[in-house]
Order: C-alpha cells, then structure tokens, then sequence
C-alpha cells in the first residue's frame, strides 16, 4: 500500500512511533497527484512548496516530541469556497473577482492549529449550486471510479480526491446534499454535521461543513478537529459533546426510507443495495421499519422557487460584465425568478420550515433513518444537472436535502456497486448533536458490506 492510502489515524499512529515522517507522506501524496490530477481535474491551487515545508515542519516537532495537535503531518485539502489566507475564493466561477482571502475560514484554521498539511485547495461546482462538478473556473472535475462521470457536487474535487487517494482527509460543504452525493457517488464517507457543530463563517440555512474521507473513524478523528464556536459565527455549537452510549445494533430502531417521495424514481440496483444493507443490520437485532416518504413535492418546489429568486439576487447585484460570465444553464434557472409573486417565495421560505418539522417528526420513533444518498448513480461528466434541465435542478436531492433544513447530522457510507462498478452510497441520518453515532454506524457498516479495491486509473 502507498503512502497515500493510509488513514489519518494510521499515519498519527506511525509518526509518534518515529516508524514514518510526515515529509515522506507529502511526497507520496504529491507523488499521486502528479500522476493522477491531469485526468482527475481535483485540486486548486495546488501548493507544493509550502506543503513540504509545514511536513519538515512537522518531522521537527515529532522529533522533539511535541506533536501540534492530533492531526500533526497529516495531508488536508480544503474545498475553494472554504478561505484560506492568500488564497482567492472563486467558489466555481469565472464571474468572481479573484482577491486573496485576508484569513484563514473557522475550519481550515482548525486545521491549521491541529499541525495538518493543508497541500491544495480542491474544485467545485458553479457557485456550488450542482451536484456536479461543471464550473466557468475551474476544469471538469471527474469521477475516478469512471472518468466518463461525474463525481459529483458542488464539492467535487474532495470527493474526486478522497476516493483517488490524495491523502486521508478533505473538507467539504453542503447546503443540500454537496457533501453526502459526492461522496456517496465516489465510494467514500462524507459527513453533514448537526448545524453549527462546524463554524461556516457565513452561516445560511441549511449550510455545514463536513469530513469527506475513506473511513468513518477519520471522519470522526476530523470532526471533533473542526468542530466547536466560533466568533465569525453566531449559530456555532459550544464545544463537542455526542451521546456516550456505546452503539450497539440490539434494539436499535432504524426507519427504512427507499421513496424519497419527489424527486427522480430510485434506480433499482440502489433500492437492493440499500436494502440489503438494513437487512444486515436487521440480522445482529435492529429493528427496521420501512417508512413512507417525508417530503413532499410541495415542499420540494417551494425550496426550488425560494433559492432561485435568492440567487437571482446574488446575480442581479454582478456587474453586466461578469454576469455574463455565470454559466448558462444558472443564468437559465434564475431568468424565471422575475416570473414569482413575493407570496410565491414567502411560501417557498415556509416550505424549509416545513421539510424541518417533517424530519423532526419522523424522528420521533427511530434512532436512525437510512435511504440512499441519491437516487441514481454518477451521472455523465459534462452535464450541470442529472435531469440535464436547469429549470428542474433538485429532482435527486429529495434524500439529502430534508437534514439541510432540519438541521440533523447525516453522513453517507458505500454499502455495493452497480453492474457496472459505479458506488452506491447509503445515508445514515441521526438525531441532532448525536453526528459521532451516525458515523459509528457507518463504520460498522464499511467492516460488514462487502466493497471493491480503491479505483485505479
């Protein structure tokens, strides 16, 4: 095995050992991205210099025998949109003006005082409103079990990298899905955490940032990393506090969602994988409960219109020029925002609320939900949507969406494959503040279903 494909803990484990350095971990690590990123199209800002120095950096405080932190010598990306000081934020489009971030974002500062690598950036969506990875800045992102695919969005390249091996751990965010589909579609672990568990600087409804790894227990290791207030962020949680009962799958109530209700219909193979996993966790003392759709098609529409005059608004307030830049098939979706009344979008804000409370009401009988993370597999490369329609551009985030809104931590984990080898990834949803619970069912889950070798390419 590489150097590459360790996990966090692994290499922490090795360095205090004195057995590995964290300068010959970064040039593994660069090693693959060399060889791997002109097809793969991941990273951003790429930084090796600066890289090697902070692993030297590192190699000295082990050798003194004073670690940072728990993330000390580890490799980090961090997804564009999350700033890091020097660095321009063009979150996926050519229309942003390229200055340099004055600070480094709540996360990668976390990061930062944990003693990680943070090596490069990594690509994203337009404005991160796909769950692909077109974008007027950046190259195609791709998919690296097929290349022909997308790895899905907005935080593309983390996933993309996770998946390739470019180190343990990369960050992403998420306002509707753009940890969990990504991840799910790449064959790794992504975390939604309860809202506010990580500062996001500019907190939004429905905003997080998250761990995509390849294991839970890096996720968690992450987590509690990134985790805690911060002053850039008023709806910050204090510091990590999580249910301390050990899991055990005797008695645990788990509903079984397979119709999201709206939305695109689930490809059959992923309603079997899905399935087949709650079926596993039935067979050690689960108690599963299939359980009929949240959301409904109301609730789904009225999100569509609230967002689409919000980021009209955004567009409406760009210069002529740099307008123009915005990829089209947004430019489409926002043209119908002139055609809503304002009771159109004050019902569609009502409808957020309304997706929460509907979640918040399932959970009332269940320790967990499970579904699938999307509906279908990795889509084409090039296209900005699945439906290929920009005026229906949330037809498959009916299973992600929901724990946005209601604020719940939701994390995804690969439980099969399709006949033709694409990952098929299963959301586990928990109830608030309990995020290290999701992610111990989804390493239970990674042990027990069987998986395929990491991608090569």
């Amino acid at each position: 095995m590489s150097l590459a494909d360790l996990t966090a803990i692994e290499l922490v484990a090795e360095y205090r050992a004195g057995d590995l350095s964290p300068v010959q971990v970064i040039d593994d690590v660069l090693a693959r991205v060399d060889e791997l990123e002109p097809r793969l199209q991941a990273t951003y800002a790429l930084d090796p210099d600066r890289a090697r120095q902070a692993a030297r950096d590192s190699e000295a405080r082990y050798q003194r025998q004073e670690p940072t932190g728990p993330l000390d010598g580890v490799p980090v990306t961090v997804k564009e949109n999350i700033a890091t000081q020097g660095t321009p934020v063009p979150q996926g489009t050519a229309a942003t003006e390229l200055i340099p971030a004055t600070e480094d974002h709540p996360a990668a500062a976390r990061l930062r005082e944990a003693g990680a690598v943070i090596f490069s950036k990594t690509t994203m969506s337009e404005y991160g409103m796909l769950s692909s990875g077109v974008s007027t800045f950046h190259h195609l992102a791709r998919n690296p079990w097929d290349l022909t695919k997308t790895p899905g969005g907005s935080s593309a390249g983390a996933a993309a990298a996770a998946a390739a091996g470019y180190g343990p751990i990369h960050l992403g965010t998420d306002i509707g899905g753009s940890i969990r589909l990504p991840a799910g579609w790449c064959g790794v672990i992504g975390l939604k955490p309860t809202h506010g568990r990580v500062a996001v600087g500019n907190p939004y409804p429905g905003r997080a940032i998250g761990p995509i790894t390849r294991t839970a227990s890096d996720a968690a290791l992450t987590l509690q990393v990134i985790s805690g207030p911060d002053r850039r962020d008023h709806t910050s949680l204090p510091p990590f506090t999580d249910d301390p009962r050990p899991l055990t799958m005797q008695g645990t109530k788990i509903a079984l969602l397979l119709d999201a209700g709206p939305g695109l219909p689930v490809d059959p193979e992923i309603t079997a994988a899905v399935t087949k996993a709650a079926q596993t966790l039935e067979a050690v003392g689960a108690i599963i409960t299939e359980i009929p759709p949240i959301i409904t098609r109301e609730m789904l529409d009225g999100l569509d219109r609230f967002w689409r005059v919000r980021s009209a608004y955004d567009l409406a307030a760009l210069p002529a020029n740099r307008r123009a830049k915005v990829l089209p098939a947004i430019r489409e979706w926002t043209s119908t925002a002139d055609s809503l009344t304002p009771y159109d979008v004050f019902h569609g804000h009502t409808q957020m609320q309304s997706m929460s409370t509907a979640v918040d009401q399932a959970f009332a009988a269940y320790d967990f939900i499970l579904s699938p993370t999307s509906p279908i597999p990795a889509f084409p490369a090039d296209q900005a949507y699945p439906t290929n329609n920009p005026l229906q551009p949330f037809e498959h985030i009916a299973f992600t969406v929901p724990y946005n809104m209601s604020t719940h931590p939701a994390t995804t984990v690969n439980c099969g494959h399709t006949q033709t080898g694409l990952p098929i990834g299963l959301q586990i949803a928990a109830p608030r503040f309990q995020d290290l619970r999701a992610l111990a069912l989804a390493a239970y889950l990674e042990t027990t279903l069987p998986t395929n070798p990491w991608p090569t390419f």
